[in-house]
């Protein structure tokens, strides 16, 4: 039952930490589109998906009143914060299999892939030490991100 917790944690602090870092994006929206933080908390919640966010901030970022110092520093972050979103994305959306024993674990990802003729379904998928490895290198770049976020929040004097 060892694996069966630490993946159960592992993937619990994946997702703790991406919410955290993505709701920075509430001091982005604010500071780019010369918001309160109130308001930018509406505008952030209204947009339902992570994709919507990100590219609200990019958007706003890619203004022409934006410095493109600051330009550039906030596209960065946006990127490398999409790039996680991935392996985030797999672990939020799927259904866990382990054996009797909570050392073999897997993952049924549920999504539908459609092609010109035919559907494909629940592809299945191994946990094994090279993916907890993969988790654990995602935690450690959002939490960089988190990082990158706030300097640039304080760099600018965005409202916090």
């Amino acid at each position: 039952m060892k694996k069966f917790h630490e993946i159960l944690l592992l993937v619990g602090q994946l997702n703790y930490t991406w919410t955290n870092t993505e709701s920075l994006l509430i001091y982005l929206i604010a500071g780019l589109a010369y918001v309160d933080k109130e308001t930018a908390i509406v505008i952030f919640l209204t947009l339902n998906t992570t994709r919507a966010r990100i590219e609200l901030v990019e958007r706003l970022a890619k203004m022409p009143k934006t410095p493109p110092d600051r330009r550039r520093e906030i596209l960065s972050v946006t990127q490398q914060l999409g790039r996680q979103a991935k392996l985030r994305n797999k672990y939020s959306h799927c259904i866990y299999s382990f054996d009797e024993t909570g050392q073999q674990a897997s993952t049924q990802l549920m999504a539908i892939f459609d092609s010109k003729d035919t559907i494909k379904y629940g592809k299945i998928e191994q946990i094994d030490d090279a993916e907890i490895a993969r988790i654990n290198e995602a935690i450690e770049q959002i939490m960089k991100i988190n990082r990158e976020i706030w300097g640039i929040v304080d760099r600018y004097s965005f409202p916090r």
